[in-house]
């Protein structure tokens, strides 16, 4: 076992929306570190500011990924944020014009920053912030940068699994306008599989695919040792009431795939029937 602090890792679309994902994932990576409040309002700031500026001029030929990692040590939070687009240039447009505003923020917040890429090779701006309350160039030519679709989140500890699921889960809820009822399904059935995570995962890194879309929320959990997907299934059952935690899934199922087992879920906007009731 290594005694280095776990870290996180998100790729994502860039788009405006996927910011907030981010913000909640990181939030909730920073609580488990016991970061204070304040240096977690500076590390979403400094993080969004970052983000924007991948969501505003990475891409402006269409979509492309948004990568960011979070490495924590004893002292210190390293946060980098990436992207595969264009890179840093002069920009005529002062109404388009990059981190104008963001370069002083984070330089102001952070303990220290970095911006490297070039033409043609990504921009990587690096940052790292106190976690107390105080607190590679690319290859050369315009680089092949395929679509994605959907959130994925590298988990290096089980144990992180609880904070970062809850919050990501509720910001995508509540981004297709789930209702609080359903709001509260997901984040209660979130939780509930994020504490007995560490059972069946073993110490392996987790990998959480996340995508919503027609009014839905999906989540993709795994890879976890044989047989542990159906298990946690089973704990999830509630016999004294005779009922089961997965009812407050629209759809949830198990799968085996060549590195281990998933969990598969989903929620939709509201119950089946519902609609129809009274």
């Amino acid at each position: 076992m290594s005694d280095k602090p776990p870290g996180l890792r998100l790729t994502l679309p860039a788009e405006a929306e996927n910011v907030t994902l981010v913000r909640h994932a990181l939030a909730g990576l920073a609580e488990s570190l016991g970061m204070g409040e304040n240096a977690i309002a500076d590390l979403k700031t400094v993080v969004t500011e970052a983000c924007m500026n991948v969501v505003v001029h990475a891409y402006p030929d269409g979509n492309g990924p948004l990568e960011v990692e979070a490495e924590p040590d004893e002292r210190v939070l390293t946060v980098v944020v990436s992207d595969f687009g264009g890179g840093i240039r002069p920009r005529a447009d002062v109404e388009r014009s990059s981190l104008r505003l963001g370069l002083s923020l984070i330089a102001a917040l952070s303990s220290s920053f970095e911006i490297s890429g070039g033409l043609d090779r990504g921009t990587r701006i690096t940052m790292r912030l106190p976690l107390g309350e105080n607190g590679a160039a690319g290859p050369a030519g315009p680089p092949e940068v395929e679509p994605i679709e959907q959130t994925e989140i590298n988990v290096a500890s089980p144990e992180l699994l609880a904070p970062i699921l809850s919050r990501v889960l509720a910001a995508l809820a509540a981004r297709q306008d789930l209702t609080i009822d359903r709001l509260s399904d997901a984040v209660l059935l979130g939780e509930a599989i994020a504490a007995d995570a560490p059972t069946g995962f073993s110490d392996r890194e987790i990998r959480v695919a996340l995508a919503d879309a027609d009014g839905a929320v999906e989540l993709r959990l795994g890879p976890m040792e044989p047989g542990s997907a159906g298990r946690l299934r089973e704990r999830l059952e509630l016999p004294e009431v005779g009922g089961s935690l997965e009812s407050l899934a629209d759809e949830i199922a198990s799968e085996e795939a060549g590195d281990g087992d998933y969990l598969k879920v989903r929620f939709v906007a509201a119950h089946r029937g519902e609609d129809s009731e009274g």
